[in-house]
C-alpha cells in the first residue's frame, strides 16, 4: 500500500511536470493533449528522468479521468439529441466506424495477433476524439453546416464506442466467443442496463432536480457527480467497464434538463483528472517500443486517415449532405483519440493485449491529433479540386442528389407513410440480426455440431464440416433474399416520397431522376445492413469473407450511378430546353423578375428531378463577369448547378445544360438547380460576388 506522503509526492511530481509541458505547449500552439503524454514520458519508467511516480497512484487518478470525462459525454448525450441527428449523421457513423472496425481488425490480424488483440484494435480505430476536432473548429472560422454533421457524427460514434466497451469489458474477462456464450452475454448486458437506466431515471433525475432548485452550484455538482460514480460503482459491480456506468450517470443526469449548469460545475475538475489520465498515458510511452514497431505504427496510421476519409465521406454523401461538406467532414475526422486509450486501458489492465499495442494505438493518436488541423485546414479546398475533377455525369448527379435528399426530408415532416418505412426499417434490421446470428453461428458451432455428428452416424470429419456449412447456406439464403426485397421496396418507397411522378409525360426522360435515385438507394440500403454484419461477424470468420458482401454493394452502386449519369445528363439538358421554351419568349416580351420567378416555378412543378429552381443574374461589376463556370467554380463552391443561361444581349442563343467552359456576361439569367443551402450560396456568389479567394485559386 503506497503511504500518504508518497501518494502527495506522486500528485505533486505529476502536476508540476504536466504544468510545464502544458505551458511549453500552449507557447507552442500544439494540443495540449501533446504535453500531458510527454508529461507521462518524463514522470514514466521509460526515459533516464530523475522524476518517477508510482504506476499504481497515476493509474488510480487516471481512472477518475475517465469517470469524468464519460460522465461529461453522457451530459450532452440526450436521447432526442441523438434522434435529431440520427437522420443526417447516424449513416455516416454506421458506415465509417463498420469500416474502421474491419480495416483494424484485418490488419492485426495480418501482423499475427490474437483474436482478442485484433479485436481490441479494430475498436482502438473506431472513434474520432470530440475534445481534439472541436477545439480545432473553436479556432477557425467555419460554415454551420460541415460542423453540426461533424458533431453529430461524433455523437452517434460515441454511442457505438460504449457498446464496443461493455463488450469489450466481457471478452476481456476471459469470456467464450461462441453463439451461446454470445447470446447469453448480451441478454446479461441488455437486462443491467434497462435495470440500471430504469431505476436510475425513477431517481436521478427528480434528485438533481431538487439539487437545481435549492440554488446552489454545491450542491448540485455533489448530487450530480454521487449519481455519476452510483452507477460506475454499480457497472463495476457488475464485471463492467466504470466508463459504462459513468456515461449512462450522465444521460440519466441530462434528463433533469441540468445538463448545462452541470457540465460548467463539472468542467474544471474533469480537465483535472483527464489531464491526469493523459499523463498516465504517456507513462506507458516506451520509445524503443515504438521503433521497433513503426511499420506498425504507420499502418494504423495511414488506416485511420485514409480510412474515415472514405468512410465519412461516402456515409454523409449518400444521406444528402452534399459533395462538398461530405468529404470536409471526412477530413475533418482523420483522428483517434480519448475512446481508444479507455478501450486500450481496458485489454492491458485484464492483460489480454501485448503492451507495445498501447505504444502503438498512442503513437498513432499523437501522429493523427497532430495531423488533424492540417486537414481541417485543407478540407475545403481539397473537397472543390475534388469535385471538379470528377465526370460531367458525375457532378451532375451529385448535386441533384442532394436536392432529392432535402425534397425527401420535406416529404417526410409532411406527409403520411412513416409506418410502411418504419415496418421496411424494422424487417432490415430483423434480416441483418438473422443473417448474423446465422453466419456466427456456423462460424462458432461447426467444429463441436460436427463432432456430433461424426459420433453419431460415423461421417468423416470433412464430410460433416460440409453439411453443417451446408445448412448455414440453405438458412442463409432465403435471409439475403428477403433482404435484398427489403431493401428494394424500401429504396422504391423513399424515391417515390422524394420524387413524385410529373404530370409532364412527353418524355421518357421524366423518369430518369427517380431510377437513378432508386437504384442509389437500394445500393445504400444494402450497405448500411451489410457493413454492421461484416463489422460483427469478421471476428468469427477467417481473413476478409465478410467484407465480400458489402463490396458487391459497393460494386452496384458504383455501376449504376455510372450508367445513370448519362441519363441525368440528357435530362437535365431536356429540362433545360424546356424551361428555355417557357422562360426566353417572356423574357423578350419584357416580363418582369416576379413573372419569370413564377413561369420558373411552374415549369419546376414538371421537373421535380432537378430540385429547386432559381434565377440569377449576373452582375457586371464582380468578378463572376467575363468568367468561365470552370473559372467561377460555382458547381464545387456553392452546390449549385447551372442548367440554363439567358444572354443578356440577343447576339447568343440560350444555352441548355451549358458546359465548363462557357463564358458568363454581364446581364445574363441564369437557372440554378440545387438544394436551398446551395441555392443560396450560388445567387450570392452570381449576383453579388460572393466567392471565397481560397474559390478562385482551387478554380
Amino acid at each position: 500500500m503506497i503511504s500518504p506522503d508518497t501518494f502527495f509526492r506522486d500528485l505533486a511530481i505529476v502536476f508540476s511536470v504536466a504544468a510545464a509541458t502544458t505551458l511549453l505547449f500552449q507557447w507552442l500552439k500544439q494540443p495540449l493533449v501533446f504535453g500531458y503524454l510527454l508529461a507521462g514520458m518524463i514522470v514514466g519508467p521509460n526515459l533516464l528522468v530523475p522524476l518517477s511516480a508510482h504506476d499504481a497512484t497515476v493509474r488510480d487518478l487516471s481512472e477518475l479521468g475517465v469517470i469524468l470525462l464519460m460522465f461529461a459525454i453522457g451530459l450532452e448525450f440526450r436521447l432526442r439529441r441523438v434522434m435529431a441527428t440520427a437522420s443526417s449523421s447516424g449513416m455516416a457513423a454506421l458506415t465509417e466506424t463498420s469500416i474502421m472496425f474491419v480495416l483494424g481488425y484485418v490488419a492485426a490480424q495480418a501482423m499475427g495477433w490474437s483474436t482478442v488483440e485484433c479485436l481490441f484494435a479494430g475498436a482502438m480505430l473506431v472513434c474520432s476524439s470530440t475534445t481534439i476536432v472541436t477545439r480545432a473548429f473553436a479556432t477557425r472560422a467555419s460554415d454551420g453546416k460541415t460542423p453540426s454533421l461533424v458533431l453529430g457524427i461524433l455523437i452517434v460514434e460515441d454511442l457505438i464506442a460504449i457498446i464496443l466497451i461493455a463488450g469489450l469489458t466481457t471478452v476481456a474477462a476471459g469470456q467464450e466467443m461462441s453463439l451461446g456464450e454470445i447470446g447469453i452475454t448480451a441478454a446479461r448486458l441488455i437486462t443491467f442496463l434497462v435495470a440500471l437506466i430504469t431505476l436510475g431515471a425513477l431517481i436521478v433525475p427528480r434528485a438533481v432536480r431538487a439539487a437545481a432548485r435549492s440554488g446552489s452550484g454545491e450542491v448540485l455538482l455533489v448530487v450530480s457527480v454521487g449519481a455519476c460514480f452510483a452507477a460506475s460503482l454499480a457497472a463495476l459491480g457488475m464485471g463492467y467497464s466504470v466508463a459504462l456506468g459513468a456515461f449512462i450517470g450522465g444521460s440519466l443526469c441530462a434528463e433533469s434538463g441540468q445538463s448545462e449548469r452541470i457540465i460548467h460545475l463539472v468542467e474544471p475538475v474533469r480537465d483535472l483528472f483527464v489531464a491526469v489520465f493523459f499523463v498516465s498515458v504517456g507513462m506507458l510511452l516506451d520509445p524503443r517500443v515504438l521503433v521497433a514497431h513503426w511499420p506498425a505504427v504507420l499502418l494504423f496510421t495511414g488506416l485511420v486517415i485514409g480510412g474515415k476519409v472514405l468512410g465519412v465521406t461516402a456515409g454523409a454523401f449518400f444521406t444528402g449532405n452534399g459533395l462538398r461538406p461530405s468529404i470536409e467532414a471526412g477530413m475533418s475526422l482523420t483522428q483517434i483519440g480519448e475512446f481508444s486509450f479507455i478501450v486500450a486501458g481496458i485489454g492491458t489492465a485484464a492483460g489480454v493485449i501485448r503492451p507495445e499495442l498501447y505504444a502503438i494505438i498512442v503513437a498513432v493518436s499523437a501522429l493523427t491529433t497532430f495531423t488533424t488541423p492540417w486537414f481541417i485546414k485543407a478540407a475545403r479546398p481539397a473537397a472543390i479540386a475534388i469535385e471538379r475533377r470528377l465526370p460531367r455525369g458525375v457532378q451532375v448527379m451529385a448535386a441533384l442528389y442532394a436536392s432529392w435528399f432535402e425534397s425527401l426530408a420535406e416529404r417526410d415532416r409532411t406527409s403520411g407513410g412513416r409506418a410502411r418505412i418504419r415496418r421496411l426499417v424494422r424487417r432490415l434490421a430483423l434480416d441483418g440480426i438473422f443473417l448474423t446470428v446465422v453466419i456466427v453461428g456456423v462460424a462458432t458451432d461447426s467444429t463441436p455440431v460436427a463432432g456430433a455428428i461424426t459420433r453419431a452416424w460415423g461421417w468423416p470429419h470433412s464430410a460433416a464440416i460440409g453439411l453443417v456449412m451446408a445448412v448455414g447456406l440453405v438458412l442463409a439464403v432465403p435471409i439475403l433474399a428477403q433482404l435484398l426485397r427489403a431493401a428494394r421496396r424500401l429504396a422504391f418507397v423513399l424515391s417515390v416520397r422524394a420524387l413524385p411522378a410529373p404530370t409532364w409525360q412527353r418524355s421518357l426522360l421524366a423518369d430518369a431522376p427517380r431510377r437513378a435515385l432508386l437504384g442509389i438507394l437500394q445500393a445504400v440500403v444494402l450497405l448500411a445492413v451489410l457493413l454492421p454484419v461484416a463489422a460483427v461477424t469478421q471476428p468469427f470468420v477467417p481473413h476478409a469473407a465478410p467484407i465480400i458482401l458489402p463490396l458487391i454493394a459497393v460494386v452496384a452502386l458504383t455501376a449504376g450511378a455510372w450508367r445513370t449519369a448519362g441519363g441525368l445528363t440528357a435530362y437535365v439538358r431536356s429540362g433545360g430546353e424546356l424551361i428555355i421554351a417557357a422562360l426566353e419568349p417572356r423574357r423578350a416580351a419584357g416580363a418582369s423578375p416576379t413573372a419569370l420567378e413564377q413561369a420558373l416555378e411552374d415549369v419546376a412543378d414538371e421537373l421535380s428531378g432537378l430540385g429547386d429552381l432559381r434565377l440569377a443574374t449576373v452582375e457586371g461589376a464582380g468578378p463572376v463577369a467575363g468568367r468561365t463556370l470552370a473559372e467561377v467554380n460555382l458547381r464545387a463552391v456553392t452546390g449549385a448547378s447551372a442548367i440554363v443561361i439567358l444572354p443578356g444581349d440577343g447576339s447568343r442563343a440560350p444555352i441548355a445544360a451549358p458546359a465548363a467552359t462557357t463564358r458568363l456576361y454581364a446581364g445574363d439569367l441564369l437557372v440554378l438547380a440545387g438544394s436551398r443551402d446551395a441555392l443560396a450560396a450560388g445567387v450570392a456568389l452570381i449576383e453579388h460576388a460572393q466567392i471565397p479567394t481560397a474559390a478562385i485559386q482551387a478554380g
